[in-house]
């Protein structure tokens, strides 16, 4: 009798994930991890080569996704992901660049650098995983905890207005801007696609649940109800002017692309400009090559 040997299957998005290091530490319930396989997935559809991509992460939660995706990935002091990810960029322009990494991070400590690398249009593509709190430093108040939600530094309720990250991002001057939450993970993959081939900085934020901390002190349930949540109160509006797309507690979540534009990115700008000053006997020389 012939003996049948069964094929193991593998995960398509095994080869770019870092399996020795798993289980990950990310609580159970928390949205991070579905935010990594949509990334994984995307890398597949777009076809990118894991040989000339690298991911920057700073501190928090999500700056753990570094540590956990097979490819070059760096996590970085608390704030100064963008910085680093654009010294990279600028010191090797045929990298893809992606900064990975909470709403904190980025928006807070991290919030100047963000403003400015929007501003020059550094060819920057970033992932920001917005759980409403600081979730790893123990759930105090973040610049998109929304009215009257409670943290640890705001216990009788939040009463400080939130960002609109999208209209914040756009008003710097991002070329891309979208919005999904973790139970959209077929739009996610595909906007994170659209984004891995758009030139300039773009942004993506990322709604995803924080049942430790932001659910639990809130009484909102678990995961499962927030991805409830999600499903009914998300309203798919591509295009929205994102002067429109601010989040409330509890309320509508516009969902979709807000901004897909052309401009010039940073290189551009700066090699056409040296250009003008210096002339064509130094085309093809360092930065203008």
């Amino acid at each position: 009798m012939t003996a049948v040997v069964e094929t193991p299957v593998i995960n398509p998005v095994e080869p770019f994930l870092r399996m020795d290091r798993m289980p990950h530490i990310w609580c159970p319930g928390c949205g991070i991890g579905t935010t990594v396989n949509c990334f994984a997935r995307a890398l597949i559809e777009s076809k990118a080569d894991p040989e000339k991509l690298a991911v920057v992460s700073g501190i928090g939660c999500t700056g753990r996704v570094a540590g956990y995706l097979h490819v070059d990935s760096f996590h970085t002091t608390h704030g100064r992901a963008i910085p680093f990810a654009t010294g990279l960029k600028l010191a090797n322009p045929s990298l893809q660049v992606v900064v990975y990494s909470g709403d904190g991070d980025l928006f807070a400590i991290g919030g100047n650098h963000l403003i400015h690398a929007a501003r020059r249009n550094i060819d920057l593509k970033v992932i920001c995983v917005n759980n409403f709190i600081y979730a790893m430093t123990g759930g105090q108040t973040a610049p998109t905890t929304p009215e009257p939600a409670t943290t640890t530094t705001a216990p009788y309720g939040s009463y400080e207005p939130a960002f609109n990250l999208p209209y914040l991002t756009e008003s710097a001057g991002a070329t891309y801007v979208a919005r999904w939450t973790t139970y959209h993970v077929r739009q996610l993959t595909r906007s994170i696609v659209e984004m891995l081939q758009k030139k300039g900085f773009c942004l993506i934020e990322v709604l995803s649940p924080c049942p430790t901390l932001y659910q639990r002190r809130n009484r909102l349930g678990d995961a499962l109800e927030t991805m409830k949540y999600y499903k009914e109160r998300s309203k798919t509006r591509h295009g929205a002017p994102t002067s429109e797309v601010g989040l409330t507690m509890q309320g509508d979540i516009v969902v979709g692309k807000f901004v897909d534009r052309d401009r010039p990115d940073y290189l551009e700008s700066m090699r056409r400009r040296l250009a003008e000053q210096l002339g064509d006997k130094f085309a093809g020389v360092g930065v203008l090559a």
